[in-house]
């Protein structure tokens, strides 16, 4: 079933389906609750090494925004989207960001980088 287009008036006129009175509640012993539910440790240090930032890995890997989306196949404004923290990553691209920071070349080589793919 199609869905008919709407304007940006009626986008923005819209409720949006989140509970934002929930989500003002929310404590900092509910995010550490829920932490701790889903397996980790809200008391643990950060590592840098888990932030996974598209930025940050591709000018490791010395990558101007267009090769690097190239690289990856993506669209150049998908990956100026995420540097610039409009849009957020889903968890697929986290896990391809992840593979990428810990294993670049066999990333690159699998997603044929180098060889015109």
């Amino acid at each position: 079933m199609a869905k008919s287009g709407m304007t940006l008036a009626e986008i923005m006129a819209k409720t949006p389906a989140v509970d934002l009175v929930r989500i003002d509640a929310t404590t900092e012993a509910d995010i550490a609750r829920h932490m701790r539910e889903d397996g980790y440790d809200p008391d643990e240090d950060i590592d840098e090494g888990d932030i996974i930032s598209p930025a940050v890995i591709r000018k490791r890997l010395g990558m101007s925004q267009r090769r690097f989306a190239d690289a990856i196949h993506i669209p150049v404004a998908t990956l100026q989207n995420w540097e610039q923290g409009r849009t957020l990553m889903d968890p697929s691209a986290r896990s391809l960001m992840t593979i990428l920071a810990r294993e670049p070349a066999a990333a690159l080589r699998a997603l044929g980088y180098g060889r015109g793919g």
